[in-house]
Order: C-alpha cells, then structure tokens, then sequence
C-alpha cells in the first residue's frame, strides 16, 4: 500500500550524531528537513558509544546558540592518564584556552538532540524501514521507506544526506566505481566490554608487552573498558574474571570496582575513508564516509564537523542561491578527515607499538617508546598532541 508522495528540502537518512546535529541545524536555519531513522526510539537513545565531544565541536554547537541546550556530561580534564608497565605517567596538555571539551556519553548527546530537534518542532521519523533511494544524481532524489504502519512513503528533496553509517544504504546507493576507498587495518582488535562498573579516572590506558588496555566512564556507574588481542580472538574466550585480571594486570593497579559485564564484542582496528564524499545531491557524513579507530576518540567529532560544514553549505545555498560551499563540501571535509586519520593511525600505532612487540617486532617498540617520551620531554610534540586532542588542529 502507498500513500500521496510528499516533498521536502532535504532528507536525512539517519538519526545518529551528525543526522541529529544537522538536522536541528537546518531547524534553526529555517530549512525543511525530515529524518528517518530505521531503530526506534528508544534503542537510539540507549546505544552506547564514544564518550568525548572536544572542544572544537563544542564551540560549534556554541556558535549555533546550542550549547546549553545539547551539550552535556562534564567538562573534560586536560590530562591523559597514561600506565606504562604498570606505572602511571600522566600527560598534561596544553588547551591554549580551549579547555571546554566534555566527558559526555554518544547516547546522551544523541538524547538532548533528540529533545531540542522534536521539541522545535523537527520531523523525525522511527522505524523507518527498507529505505531505498532514488535519483540521487538528478535533480530531485526521492526517498522511499516503509513506516511502522506497513505503509510505503516516498518522499521527494533536493538534498539526501547519508547519516546511515557505514553498512548503511546511503553509500550503497553510490555506483559502483564512482568513490574511491582507502583503508588500512592494523592487525589486532580491541575486546570492547561494557561494564556496570565505575571508572576510577576519566581516562586510563595502559602501554603494556600483554598489549594495550584502556577504562573509560560512560556515566556514574558504568565504563567501557578495551583489551588488544589478536584478530581471531573469540568472545567466549573471556569470561568475566579473565577480563577484570588482565585489566588489572595491564594497568599494574587494581580497578575502581568489579561490576557485570552487559556487553562483550570484538572490534577490530582499522581507517577507512570514501571519496568523494558526495555524488550528485547524496552527500555522505560520519560513519558513511570515514572511518577511524577508537584510539583517537575523534569518530564522534568527525560526524560533527561534517554536519557543521554541510549545515552551512545548505543555508548558504537556501539563502543566497549560492551553491559555492556545497560543490566544495566533499573538499572542505576530506582535508580535515585525512588530517585526523593521520592522528588517529599515529596515536594507534603509538600506544600499541610502544607495548606488544609480538606485531612490528622489538625495534618498532623502542621507536614507539622514544616517540612516547617525546611528548614529555618536547613542549612543540607536546603542543601538537594537545592541539589534536581539543580539536584545533
């Protein structure tokens, strides 16, 4: 069964970070704009994911006049609380007067845009499923979903932008030959855990020959913790208490607290990045275009400045009827994104390298190792490592 098609300026295909973000951006700018989401509610605003909007993206949201109302968590202490064969060696940056980053959980970023997008009066869609997309490279793409109801909509735009990530339909819906992928995999996987169980610090990670480790909090009560380990680790090899000890082995200290694992899943390393990042009038962002490792902590914050690009790309375009900013957004973006590839693939190598020989072998460890004390003993190496932390590289 269908209903009346019905039409739109832009249709975002995704309710994630950067559908959110742009779409409450759009809201703002007085540009029409639906969001479907294949999930529910409720399964959105609970998935669990990064912890860490930086001070780049808070700004951001500040110039937008949202800050108040979407950022939340904590305001993030500049210091990484490394353990080096189970010693501590915090590293304290510099922030150059940029220290407003906050410790805040994806799913409680995703909740309070999810509240200013639907309380401002944004049309945002659940459960929309088997979306397909139409015409991307003419001029006027059409949307096709089907809704809670078992009915089938159609929905014609000017603009779709895939916010989908990256097993979604939008980059699929891309001809085959007309992106350009380049990846890199690192040859080892994180054992990704979440624990109810609080963190002792807001980072820990640890640089150990068993391999790397790391806690982080996601919330009050609860932490994600990692644990490198080969690529053909399975889950069931790590009961509970084999987790907590080699945790507590890599760190050289003993955890906050022991709590239940919920969730246990393998997660291998890797970069990978699409371009361009446009075809036709699909414009692809976060997860859909680029991939990077959890090491850095920037997947989050790429999705948001690729939402604040394409964000002021349409207004301009809506606004002036000058399309300048959106035939240069795939640009404007891939120069960031290669430059925080290049940090995320360093600042991965480095804490992995500089611990378990067993992958690039002894010599690489000690270079890993100098690399280490570099940002310790250089105020410029420093600096720089700062700079990409706060996101004002």
């Amino acid at each position: 069964m269908s209903v009346p098609d019905e039409n739109t300026t832009v249709v975002i295909v995704g309710a994630g970070v950067a559908g959110l973000t742009l779409g409450t951006f759009l809201l703002r700018g007085g540009v029409d704009c639906v969001v479907l989401e294949r999930r529910e509610r409720a399964y959105v605003e609970r998935r669990q994911r990064a912890g860490v909007i930086d001070s780049r993206a808070v700004r951001m949201f500040r110039a937008w006049g949202l800050a108040d109302r979407v950022v939340g968590g904590v305001p993030l202490e500049p210091v990484l609380h490394f353990r080096v064969d189970g010693e501590p060696r915090p590293f304290r940056y510099a922030t150059d007067g940029h220290a407003d980053a906050r410790l805040c959980p994806q799913q409680v970023l995703v909740r309070n845009l999810i509240d200013v997008f639907v309380s401002d009066g944004g049309d945002l869609r659940f459960g929309a499923e088997d979306v397909e997309l139409a015409d991307i490279a003419g001029p006027r793409p059409r949307v096709r979903y089907r809704d809670g109801a078992g009915l089938t909509r159609t929905v014609g735009c000017d603009v779709v932008a895939g916010c989908d990530g990256e097993h979604g339909v939008s980059r699929t819906s891309v001809p085959a030959g007309a992106l350009t992928s380049y990846s890199r995999n690192f040859g080892y996987a994180w054992l990704s855990v979440l624990a109810d169980a609080p963190a002792s610090r807001q980072t820990t990670m640890a640089i150990h020959d068993r391999g790397f480790a790391s806690q982080f909090p996601r919330g009050p009560g609860a932490s994600r913790c990692y644990l490198q380990c080969p690529l053909d680790t399975l889950v069931e090899e790590w009961p509970d208490d084999r987790v907590w000890g080699e945790i507590e082995t890599r760190f050289g200290e003993s955890v906050a607290a022991r709590g239940p694992i919920t969730s246990k899943s393998l997660v291998p390393l890797r970069s990978v990045v699409h371009e361009p990042m446009r075809h036709g009038r699909l414009f692809l962002l976060g997860d859909a275009a680029h991939v990077v490792p959890p090491t850095g902590g920037k997947g989050m914050n790429l999705a948001l400045h690729d939402a604040g690009v394409l964000a002021t790309a349409l207004l301009t375009w809506s606004t002036e009827r000058d399309p300048s900013l959106l035939e240069a957004y795939s640009a404007t973006c891939l120069r960031h994104v290669w430059n925080y590839q290049a940090y995320a693939a360093w600042v991965t190598d480095l804490v992995h390298d500089a611990g378990d020989a067993s992958y690039r072998g002894a010599f690489r460890r000690r270079l890993a190792r100098a690399e280490f004390e570099r940002l310790f003993d250089s105020e410029t190496a420093g600096r720089l490592f700062g700079e990409f932390l706060t996101g004002l590289s």
